[in-house]
This record gives structure tokens, sequence and C-alpha cells, in this order.
């Protein structure tokens, strides 16, 4: 049986994670949702991933899950096995958003449902003109609040317009997702991957540890209770990194005017 998230190496220290079940414009199946929970364990653990970069084979970026399937919402399963895979499939929007590593969603087309969630659970998106955004839960009888969506909506686009998505469920085309600001920037289907490229690659030219500080102490501070308290933090995290090697190395490069070699690199 085919992988159905397929890892590859798109630069040097950038992790491509593709989901791969096109025919079905990557809705995921529980066995999906499995293998990409391992795969971005993979990822956690691995000092040689500096940035991970996620998109979808075919024309869809992700469905979310399977509606089709035997087990799929809806079920005559039982509460407590059906809630048992609620938190699986939830558990992949908080695995994204924790990973020390920075992530860039390449959305190449639809992210439904539990898929616009897995792009919002990423540091950027990136778009092709071909990607759309729905919030579809609440079309299907259920409540527009899954996966992260409340968290993270309205962190990205303001409570007035993530309230009128997850109210209605509508389809939000590529140009509406770059204007309110769930897509970064647009991109031609065909200069997509390579668009994420160089943007990883810019990340990645910095140090390990300054690109996982960053990520935590933003997704600290993103819900800090006062300035006070997110300086704080700051203040402590510039002074653990002052202690690193790849600190030094980088001043050092900066003022040789050279490319940084990271010890962690």
């Amino acid at each position: 049986m085919a992988d159905l998230v397929e890892a590859a190496e798109l630069a040097p220290g950038v992790k491509l994670l593709t989901l791969a079940r096109p025919q079905k414009l990557n809705a995921m199946s529980w066995l999906m949702v499995s293998e990409l929970r391992g795969a971005l364990e993979a990822v956690r653990v691995d000092p040689t991933t500096r940035v991970l970069v996620l998109t979808g084979s075919g024309r869809g970026f992700c469905a979310g899950i399977d509606m089709d399937g035997a087990d799929a919402v809806g079920s005559a399963d039982g509460t407590i096995e059906v809630y048992e895979r609620q938190e699986r499939f939830a558990e992949l929007a908080v695995a994204l958003h924790e990973l020390p590593q920075p992530v860039i969603a390449a959305v190449n087309g639809p992210a439904a449902g539990g898929g616009m969630a897995l792009a919002l659970a990423c540091d950027v998106r990136l778009c092709s003109t071909a990607a759309s955004f729905s919030v579809a839960f609440v079309r299907l009888g259920l409540s527009g609040c899954d996966v992260g969506v409340s968290y993270l909506l309205p962190r990205l686009v303001g409570l007035g317009i993530a309230s009128e998505l997850m109210l209605t469920g509508r389809r939000v085309d590529a140009e509406e997702a770059y204007r309110v600001g769930l897509a970064n920037s647009l991109h031609e289907p065909e200069h997509l991957l390579d668009a994420a490229a160089d943007l990883a690659a810019q990340m990645a030219r910095n140090a390990p540890f300054a690109l996982q500080m960053t990520r935590q102490v933003l997704h600290q501070n993103v819900d800090a209770g006062s300035l006070r308290t997110a300086v704080e933090l700051e203040n402590r995290t510039q002074v653990l990194a002052t202690r690193t090697e790849d600190m030094k190395e980088a001043l050092a490069a900066f003022r040789a005017r050279r490319e940084p070699s990271y010890r962690r690199a």
C-alpha cells in the first residue's frame, strides 16, 4: 500500500510532507490521520529538519475527514469511540502548532473543514490561485468550532470575519483569502512549491535555536495578558540565546559578511 503521507526533502534542511490521497481531494481516512501524526512526530525529533512545508497532491490541499468512511462522523458507534476519534484528528492541529520548527502550508487547492484547520495551524500560508477555504463543519449539522478553528481563525482574520466564515461555512477563494489575511501570498499553481522552498530557505538560514524560540515566544505572547508579561518572556529568551554557540557564529558571520555555519544545522 502506498504511503498516504509522503515525506521528501524540498531543500537542504526543509522537509516536505505531502498528503497523498488525490482521488479524494486528500480527505483523510483514519489511517491517513495516523500516518500524518507519525510524520509530524518524526519531524519534531529530527534535528536536521529546520523548516517543514505541508502540501497536498493533485488538485486539493485537504478536504478534511473522509465523510464516506465507515467510521466517519455521524456513524452509529458509541459516544466514547467517536470522541476518541475526534481527539485523534484534532490533535493534528495541536501537533502542527507545537512543532519546534516553523511550518509553511503550501495550499494548492481546496482546504475544507479539518483541512482548513491544518492550514490555520501552520505559521504561514502560501496559496495557489486555485486554493480555497471553507469552515465546512457547520454545513454538515456540526458546530463550526472544530479542530482548533475557533482559536486559530480569529487570531488571523479578526473576530468579525471569523464569525461570518464560521457561521455560514461559505467558500473563500484565493483572492479573498489573501485580502482578509488567510493567505500570506498568492502564486500560480506551478510556482507554489518553488515559492514555499524559497521562503523556507530564508527561514532555515537562521540559527535553529533562534527559529525555535521565535516561534515559541510568538505563540505565547499572542495571548499575553500585558505588554510587561510579553517583554519579560522576551528578555529571558534573549539572554538564553546569547549563551549559545550559534549566536556567536551568527554574529561572526554578520561581521565577516559570510554565510553562517551552525553547529545544530
